[in-house]
């Protein structure tokens, strides 16, 4: 990598601007693809940071916070340059940031202590997702009341390292995954379920529960209702593991500079997911602009999930790694067998950019905690349209 010197200025940060004072710019790692195109820096900096940011799947809410952060100006007035690359299924963000081709890539926790295992470079420096969204459900009439009733029925999975919760799940209520069930290879979608191909299937509160209440029952010729399905919500049933966090390369985060450019990509990333919680329409609008295959429902939806994943209300601001979540996900990635061996948390974590981008965010007003933070109603409509 190349280093450029050179003093930037944060006139909106006042005197917190202090903390970037004196700190060299880096020009940024190569630029990988051709995901969201960044919007110029402010032209108060003296110097301007270009960085790519790798998502983990498509344009969707999910990642609205990075959407809106580049839209309002967020990271223009961290005097940042963001590229937002698409995630997919031949995209894996923790490989891409690893190689040096993306200075941050969003990705699960299991999958990315799966990846340091096997020697990838990478260090969890945000953890923006405080709970996960992990689904088991069936229809209402199957007459199961808990998860245990699941042994030798027909079972909807993902595989590919998406079923480690639900294995650990069926695992602690005494049915062995592998010779318990039948398991059967299930799409990105709950057409096993509607079909009744499969009992029961996985499904993300964010996205695919979505999808079963947008569909019209044929039946009635209205809408599926919860209470067409039994639902088990395996965060509920202990087995929370930590999604969607911020990683960056070790050894790119060595250089002091690279600290620094870190801090104002989170604070500015901060500042945009702080702005989706109190206005989750607009932030809609945002990602439908940058060309998302979901519908303007389905999406308010999944905008609205996500801000309760983010916004717990615990007292600890947004970005903040839970030591007891942290040691839950290890072990059940270690149960599942995504993991061998125990991984500490002062081995993946550095907080050190995450504890600088709240100290730049003080000046400003941002909440970064979200307290008052109230779920907003969301009317689904057939197909989410």
């Amino acid at each position: 990598m190349k280093f450029t010197n050179g003093l930037r200025t944060l006139t909106t940060m006042g005197a917190v601007t202090a903390l970037a004072i004196g700190l060299a710019g880096c020009s940024g790692m190569s630029d990988t693809g051709s995901g969201g195109q960044a919007n110029p820096a402010n032209e108060n900096c003296e110097s301007v940071d270009k960085v790519t940011v790798v998502l983990q799947w498509l344009t969707q809410a999910q990642f609205a916070g990075y959407f809106a952060a580049d839209d309002k100006g967020y990271y223009a007035d961290q005097c940042l340059e963001v590229t937002i690359q698409e995630g997919g299924t031949n995209v894996v963000p923790n490989q891409v940031v690893a190689s040096g081709n993306a200075e941050f890539g969003v990705s699960l926790l299991p999958r990315s202590l799966a990846s340091r295992e096997e020697g990838a470079d990478i260090k969890l420096i945000s953890q923006i997702y405080q709970n996960n969204s992990y689904l088991q459900v069936a229809w209402a009439d199957s007459g199961f009341t808990e998860l245990a009733d699941l042994k030798g029925t027909t079972l909807g999975a993902w595989g590919g390292g998406n079923d480690l919760t639900l294995r650990a799940a069926l695992a602690g209520s005494g049915i062995n995954m592998d010779t318990d069930v039948n398991v059967v290879q299930q799409p990105f979608d709950m057409s096993l379920l509607l079909n009744r191909e499969a009992d029961s299937v996985q499904a993300l509160t964010i996205n695919e529960y979505a999808q079963l209440l947008e569909t019209v029952n044929p039946e009635t010729g209205e809408l599926y209702t919860e209470d067409d399905f039994t639902m088990f919500n395996l965060q509920e049933l202990g087995y929370n593991t930590l999604a969607d966090g911020v990683y960056a390369q070790g050894a790119w985060l060595e250089d002091e500079a690279n600290q620094d450019i870190a801090a104002r990509f989170l604070a500015a990333s901060y500042e945009g997911w702080a702005f989706c919680r109190d206005n989750a329409q607009e932030c809609v609008d945002i990602v439908l602009q940058r060309g998302s295959a979901l519908s303007a429902t389905h999406q308010l939806w999944m905008m609205n999930e996500v801000n309760k994943l983010i916004w717990i209300d615990n007292g600890t601001p947004i970005g903040t790694v839970n030591p007891d979540d942290f040691e839950r996900t290890v072990q059940i990635a270690i149960d599942g067998g995504t993991l061998k061996a125990p991984a500490s948390e002062s081995d993946v974590v550095d907080s050190s950019a995450h504890d600088a981008a709240l100290k730049l965010l003080d000046a400003t007003g941002v909440d970064v905690i979200g307290a008052g933070f109230e779920p907003i109603e969301v009317t689904l409509t057939e197909g989410g349209k």
